[in-house]
């Protein structure tokens, strides 16, 4: 299966454009949720489709989450120099593997890159910009508000996140423990504006959370 055939909304056009013409017919992979991708160093990865999760281990074995790579963002070892960095799928997964041998020789897929990259940096200071945050409610919405960016599906019951994470996750992005996270949903769900659907995606009104 080529990336033409993967290529969702969520990509640009003229980014969806450029790899099919440069990777036309070559193939893609697939990998399942919950498992981890085998990263090489002289390697990166590009989202077709799915939600990536990149973390690190603190030293008291504490997991760190660094970011969420969503479709048509790239990934990789070449991207950090932290040790270990993991990547873990968080919904079924396909990728597109390029070697960085590629992206030096070919300016067009270098500027796109760099373009993506420039999203991953946005997240980045988003994620450092609510951790500042005092009260951890405030930190929760924020993030929300973020994941709702990234991740949300326009429905008519509201924004649907596409991926579903656990309560440990979501703590883990905000500095706080499972336990805080889960009566801080709990709340929220009372205030009206937030919800569980049947798949146990989050779901939300189309106000932002500012807003509310």
């Amino acid at each position: 299966m080529t990336f033409s055939a993967l290529a969702t909304a969520t990509v640009s056009t003229d980014w969806r454009l450029l790899l099919e013409d440069l990777y036309r017919g070559r193939n893609v992979i697939t990998i399942k949720s919950g498992q981890f991708i085998i990263m090489q160093p002289h390697e990166v990865f590009i989202v077709c489709r799915g939600v990536v999760q990149l973390s690190t281990l603190y030293p008291n074995g504490d997991e760190g989450i660094l970011g969420l790579i969503c479709p048509s963002m790239p990934f990789g070892t070449p991207f950090s120099q932290l040790i270990p960095y993991e990547a873990i799928a968080l919904t079924d997964v396909v990728l597109m593997r390029v070697h960085i041998m590629e992206i030096e020789q070919s300016p067009r897929l270098a500027q796109s890159l760099f373009r993506e990259l420039m999203r991953r940096l946005q997240q980045t200071e988003t994620l450092l910009a609510i951790a500042g945050y005092r009260r951890v409610d405030d930190r929760l919405r924020q993030l929300l508000d973020l994941l709702r960016q990234e991740v949300g599906q326009v429905t008519p019951q509201g924004i649907r996140l596409s991926v579903r994470l656990t309560h440990q996750q979501i703590a883990g992005l905000i500095g706080t423990t499972r336990v805080t996270v889960t009566r801080l949903l709990r709340e929220f769900r009372d205030e009206g504006w937030m919800s569980v659907d049947t798949t146990r995606h989050l779901l939300f009104t189309n106000r932002p959370l500012a807003q509310i």
